[in-house]
């Protein structure tokens, strides 16, 4: 820190640290044990050294802008060797909690999902919309044993009759409710991350003598960084929970096979059921785009129940305090690959009121993790990938400092 430089204290930000799981905050002495176990320290930076004491200081500004603090996997290794047990990995856990809402958009929202007492709001949101659309739909009744089908959901008429250019009701107003929604999330977690990238651009030691094109970022930063997260090569450095990485890839990897038959789904109802009749039912178990979205499912509950079980282990072994931020993503994912399932299962065994109740848990569930996503730990997902792309930029020519 420059000589004479004024230490301004944000009091609130402290406040919020201590409440949000860096309650041990004030307990590191700086002793530097953190950062000689931790694989992203390095001679000039000493994570998270350096982030603990700005952390004591209150410098609020200085760590939202520190792409070091998104590039933490939290793997343990700084708590468990921390001798004075602060929990360092705690702390930067509520400084990334503090940075999605410090940059989210629109900060309403993003305060509102920041706090456990909202919850029941949190919930009852998509709940009341998916239910409001449902009612006035006229889908709202149950069909017969043989003939339960969630493409009729939205509408109880008989053989799918189309509205418009040959789009069902149901598709119709499937699209009309998520599409938005999931462009709405995008929207904001770009400009949260836009946010984030100028203000570490602005505290860069050095100055960018010119700027990378798009396609000098996309191949030089953003592709690498996106496949060292794919190979969790990171991850894989971890000590004390090492075994993180067993619920983390599946978890991954059942995301990006949810998302494949997402688009299949899309494109055989929205798009070539258009042209085809009969596309607009459920998709045959025969289907290889249905097995994997039941293996994608099936993945996604194991994974996330690893994470489940790792998170609660490292709360009783060092002691942490559970937080809103950590269990709302865990029960959130959970919910929506068990009702996922149960609606799949109770619609094959013919059993109409709970396909139809687990169905409309789903709908609710998926609409949940679209809204909050910007605000809440799934965040981190945007939010990591561009600071390990930031990562890759200070180091390279384009941040080079240009002398004369």
């Amino acid at each position: 820190m420059a000589e004479g430089m004024r230490v301004e204290p944000d009091l609130e930000f402290i406040k919020y640290l201590k409440n949000a799981g860096g309650d041990t905050l004030k307990k590191c002495y700086q002793c530097g044990t953190c950062s000689v176990v931790c694989p992203l320290s390095g001679d000039n930076k000493p994570f998270p050294r350096k982030e603990m004491i700005w952390a004591q200081w209150g410098l609020k500004d200085r760590l939202v802008a520190d792409p070091d603090i998104m590039l933490c996997h939290q793997c343990g290794d700084c708590t468990a060797y921390c001798p004075r047990g602060a929990k360092p990995g705690d702390v930067l856990g509520a400084i990334r909690a503090y940075a999605y809402t410090h940059y989210g958009f629109p900060s309403g929202l993003a305060k509102l999902v920041s706090q456990g007492k909202n919850l029941p709001l949190l919930i009852a949101i998509p709940a009341l919309l998916i239910m409001m659309v449902w009612w006035l739909s006229g889908g709202m009744f149950l069909p017969a044993a043989d003939a339960i089908d969630f493409g009729m959901f939205f509408d109880s008429r008989k053989d799918h009759p189309t509205i418009i250019s040959g789009l069902t009701l149901n598709v119709l107003l499937i699209d009309a409710i998520f599409v938005p929604v999931l462009g709405f999330a995008i929207f904001a977690a770009c400009k949260g991350v836009s946010n984030m990238w100028n203000d570490m651009a602005e505290k860069l030691d050095v100055k960018s003598a010119f700027r990378p094109t798009v396609i000098n970022f996309v191949t030089g930063f953003l592709v690498p960084s996106v496949t060292e997260i794919l190979t969790h090569k990171r991850f894989n450095e971890c000590g004390a929970n090492l075994n993180r990485v067993k619920g983390h890839l599946p978890l991954l990897l059942s995301f990006i096979g949810l998302f494949i038959v997402t688009t299949y789904g899309m494109i055989r109802k929205d798009i070539v059921g258009m042209f085809v009749e009969g596309l607009h039912g459920p998709i045959p178990l025969s289907d290889p785009f249905k097995l994997l979205a039941n293996i994608s499912a099936i993945a996604l509950i194991v994974g996330v129940g690893i994470l489940w079980l790792n998170r609660a282990r490292m709360e009783e072994d060092n002691k942490t305090i559970p937080t809103f931020y950590d269990w709302f993503l865990i029960v959130e994912i959970m919910t929506v690959g068990i009702t996922g399932l149960a609606a799949e299962l109770t619609r094959l065994a013919g059993v109409p009121m709970l396909a139809y109740l687990f169905y409309y848990l789903h709908l609710v569930s998926v609409l949940m993790l679209f809204i909050y996503m910007p605000y809440s730990k799934f965040a981190h997902m945007v939010y990591r990938t561009f600071a390990m792309a930031f990562e890759k930029y200070r180091e390279s020519v384009f941040a080079k400092k240009i002398e004369g």
